[in-house]
């Protein structure tokens, strides 16, 4: 058989044709389907000037070692031309809600500082924080895991005001994730999901109220398809999270959909190695986010029909092998994400594959963005691409399937049901095993690892490694601050954060801001949300 006469597909198993014509849209009302950008439903991008008026946010995840580690870097691609930033913290400690004198962290004590910096108080975040314009810059101050970023935005937005800025001039993003909280990565004794969705509800209403310009929760499609969803699934994932947030908080009765759905419209969707596919990812998101806001719920405020996204390069597709490599491919990647219109980017380091970024990975990944921006004139014409007989056919076609997974999530009990049952394990699992296959048998190309492959690399990339000792430091930041702090004062918070936890007609932010403003510590504020809310104990296949 001919490479012609092979059968084509993207990567998500959709069929492709030799070439588009105008036959193949001709069923589409382009003027109601696309319409321009700025303008219902959104698919050409979510403002009408795009890059010449706001340029995508260079936003890269950072974060290793001890607290002042963590600082040096984010100080370091600030000074680079970083233009907002990702906190990333230790999982071990942060994300795991333990002191680093719980058993399990001693166990590993090792690892403690590899993923990002133990996060273990306030005071870890005056550290981190300190010399960093916080009332300037965009901010998402690491609460990526669902349990950890009450925690993590009360010590942000408690650092704040011991700045004195209101509040209400903060920007920036929280993301409190599903995804990576239960299907990525499920973490040991996490909250269960329905205990998650309570926590980040209330931090929306908290928000509303008093942080107007903090998106409370992203939802990132990103670490779903990361774990074997595929583009039309990651959409549906996304939306179905989504609904469940808008009839939770339609449930509370407390505000109006026009007054929370702009906080639940921003997005986080992965860039792979599919290159018209991401793009059309990204635009039928868009367009299917606007109809569901205005068709199902009525929204008629334009901000909670425009989502917004933030891309991220796919580090699963990051190889060790030829690592160089890499920096093409977060190109191409980056590429993908700026063309299908998002509002933020990063790009996976080059050594992504071997270890956390080093400082000259984070630096190429800074740079591939400046270049697409400053050197590739790109950011131009909005949505250059629209109009393509392929990428609207692409489009339609991603929509269409993303609906009927929709409903295929909706007849599995919803999200959290879906979740909780492990039926959301099992289709990343036949995603990602299905995806082996391919790689095993050479139907899918990896070059440097299926094909292209060298007996000896041509070049070898040191591995970053962070300080062994980041354990002891913390250790010792512990102890200082058990001396330091008003113990009494801290009981006290603490008995005021179980007994909101405990009820559920208050919102736990407040409380939680006090608790941390005492200098309670993540361990401690993790007892009691397993004490409250349980422990999860999930349904994962074999």
């Amino acid at each position: 058989m001919s490479e012609d006469e092979k059968p084509h597909q993207t990567i998500s198993g959709i069929p492709l044709k030799r070439v588009y014509t105008q036959e193949d849209i001709a069923h589409l009302k382009l003027a109601e389907e696309i319409g321009m950008p700025g303008e219902v439903p959104f698919t050409r991008g979510a403002y009408p000037g795009m890059y010449r008026d706001r340029p995508w946010r260079i936003f890269q995840l950072s974060g290793y070692g001890a607290p002042e580690d963590e600082r040096e870097r984010i100080l370091y691609l600030i000074k680079h031309g970083e233009t907002g930033i990702i906190m990333e913290p230790d999982q071990l400690t942060s994300y795991h809600m333990f002191d680093p004198d719980h058993p399990d962290v001693i166990e590993r004590k090792e690892d403690v500082g590899l993923t990002g910096a133990p996060l273990v108080s306030l005071k870890d975040y005056e550290t981190v924080f300190e010399g960093i314009p916080i009332e300037s810059i965009y901010t998402h101050p690491g609460g990526g895991c669902i349990q950890f970023a009450p925690f993590a935005h009360a010590c942000y937005f408690s650092l704040a005001q011991q700045r004195g800025i209101p509040l209400k001039k903060l920007r920036g993003t929280g993301q409190s994730d599903y995804f990576l909280s239960y299907l990525s990565c499920p973490l040991k004794d996490q909250i269960p999901p329905k205990a998650g969705l309570r926590l980040n509800c209330d931090f929306i209403e908290f928000c509303i109220e008093n942080v107007p310009e903090w998106v409370p929760v992203s939802i990132p499609g990103y670490n779903a398809n990361e774990s074997g969803i595929n583009v039309y699934q990651e959409i549906a994932l996304v939306l179905s999270n989504a609904i469940t947030y808008i009839e939770e908080m339609i449930q509370r009765g407390r505000f109006r959909i026009d007054d929370f759905a702009h906080t639940i419209g921003g997005v986080n969707f992965a860039c792979g190695r599919d290159f018209f596919e991401d793009i059309a990812k990204m635009r039928a998101a868009r367009r299917m986010w606007c109809k569901l806001l205005s068709d199902r719920y009525g929204c008629k405020d334009e901000r909670g029909l425009r989502m917004r996204i933030h891309g991220l390069t796919t580090g699963s597709w990051m190889s060790n092998k030829q690592p160089f490599n890499n920096i093409i491919r977060g190109a191409i990647m980056g590429l993908a994400a700026a063309l299908g219109g998002v509002q933020s980017l990063g790009v996976s380091g080059f050594d992504e594959a071997i270890s956390i970024p080093s400082e000259l990975a984070h630096l190429l990944s800074v740079r591939t963005q400046q270049i697409l921006q400053l050197e590739t004139n790109i950011t131009s014409v909005v949505d250059p691409l629209g109009g393509s007989y392929f990428l609207e056919w692409l489009t339609n076609e991603v929509e269409q399937r993303a609906w009927e997974y929709l409903e295929k999530i909706s007849n599995a009990g919803g999200f959290i049901k879906a979740l909780d049952s492990g039926w959301m394990h099992q289709e990343a699992a036949k995603g990602m095993v299905e995806r082996e296959k391919k790689l095993l048998h050479g139907d899918l190309k990896w070059v440097g690892l299926n094909c292209f492959q060298m007996e000896e690399e041509p070049s070898r990339v040191k591995a970053f490694r962070t300080d062994t000792t980041v354990w002891d430091k913390a250790m010792q930041n512990l102890e200082n601050l058990r001396k330091s702090r008003d113990n009494g004062m801290v009981q006290e918070a603490l008995a005021a954060l179980h007994e909101a936890c405990a009820d559920e007609n208050r919102n736990i932010i407040p409380p939680m801001m006090k608790a941390v403003q005492a200098y309670a510590t993540i361990g401690e504020v993790g007892d009691i949300f397993r004490k409250v809310f349980s422990v999860w104990n999930p349904r994962l296949p074999l």
